[in-house]
């Protein structure tokens, strides 16, 4: 038996008689927001925090949506500079990928953004150079006990070669606040660890990205930090879910489970059990990650590559 909804046709109302919704993830796997695709017995699976997220969005979907059938997630790679396009030509319902909306020109016009489900984001910085370390130290400890990172940042990184990657939040920090580096904009953040000529100091992104792939995957990069040893973190930044400004009822849906979430305590114990548990991304991926179609691998792995930012 099929159920049958009464009211108008609306977002929520087609996602219900599709029996899917279309979410979209950045083409860059951030761990441990997102890990890199695996082929498992089951096929291509995609696991992280934000991908147990999106199940959760789906099992509330399905609750709202009778609970007879179950709603599908299905995952489509997107380039956050087409985010806008897909989003408007109804190619997607979300977009769920450690995308922070509190940032001076992070937010395309015609985008709405959810209530944080992260909310300890921010950009952070990594090198594998100790004298850039030692440097950037110095410019707090001149500061004697009257903190401006800002201030700090921009002696400490003064004429140095920055790689940050294209329209995600440390490249428009970098843009706006950083006047006297060499600005190298990449295509995805292993582009800049792989990068040789010219040869980068720093690279920005989110600090909690790094927090992760300095002690898991790039062993070599260590994180920046104050004189007193804690992270070095630009400026704040939390994570929502996106979709288009029209959506009003999947807005309030949205925002009405992730406040549930936030206060029942499962969305801590998934940001726990995600940043600060040691697991193997393979193994959960095997026994919890979504379906990813092997035509889209190749995409999700291909980094591209760096170039010199137009004179600012």
């Amino acid at each position: 038996m099929e159920l049958v909804h009464p009211f108008a046709r609306h977002e929520l109302s087609a996602i219900c008689s599709q029996g899917q919704v279309r979410i979209g993830i950045s083409v860059e796997p951030f761990r441990p927001f997102v890990f890199p695709a695996v082929y498992t017995d089951e096929g291509v699976r995609v696991t992280g925090l934000d991908v147990e997220l999106i199940r959760e969005v789906a099992d509330a979907l399905t609750t709202y949506c009778g609970g007879q059938n179950p709603i599908v997630p299905t995952l489509h790679l997107t380039r956050f500079r087409d985010l806008f396009i897909e989003m408007n030509e109804g190619h997607l319902d979300l977009f769920v990928s450690s995308i922070g909306g509190n940032v001076p020109g992070a937010r395309p016009a015609g985008l709405w953004y959810s209530i944080p489900y992260y909310h300890n984001g921010g950009v952070g910085a990594i090198t594998q150079k100790t004298e850039v370390a030692e440097r950037v130290r110095a410019q707090f400890q001149r500061q004697a006990g009257n903190p401006d990172t800002l201030a700090a940042i921009q002696a400490g990184l003064s004429g140095l070669t920055v790689a940050a990657q294209k329209g995600r939040t440390a490249h428009l920090y970098a843009e706006a606040n950083l006047k006297n580096i060499r600005l190298l904009i990449c295509d995805s953040l292993p582009a800049a660890v792989e990068t040789t000529d010219p040869r980068i100091d720093v690279i920005l992104s989110e600090h909690s990205i790094f927090d992760y792939v300095t002690k898991h995957v790039w062993p070599d990069w260590h994180l920046l930090t104050r004189n007193d040893g804690t992270p070095l973190i630009l400026t704040q930044e939390s994570f929502s879910i996106v979709t288009v400004d029209e959506n009003r009822r999947l807005q309030w849906f949205l925002n009405n489970l992730l406040y549930r979430l936030e206060e029942s305590g499962r969305l801590e114990k998934m940001r726990r059990r995600w940043l600060e548990e040691d697991y193997a991304p393979t193994r959960r991926a095997t026994t919890e990650g979504l379906p990813f179609e092997v035509s889209k691998v190749p995409e999700h792995y291909d980094q591209g590559q760096c170039r010199l930012a137009a004179e600012r």
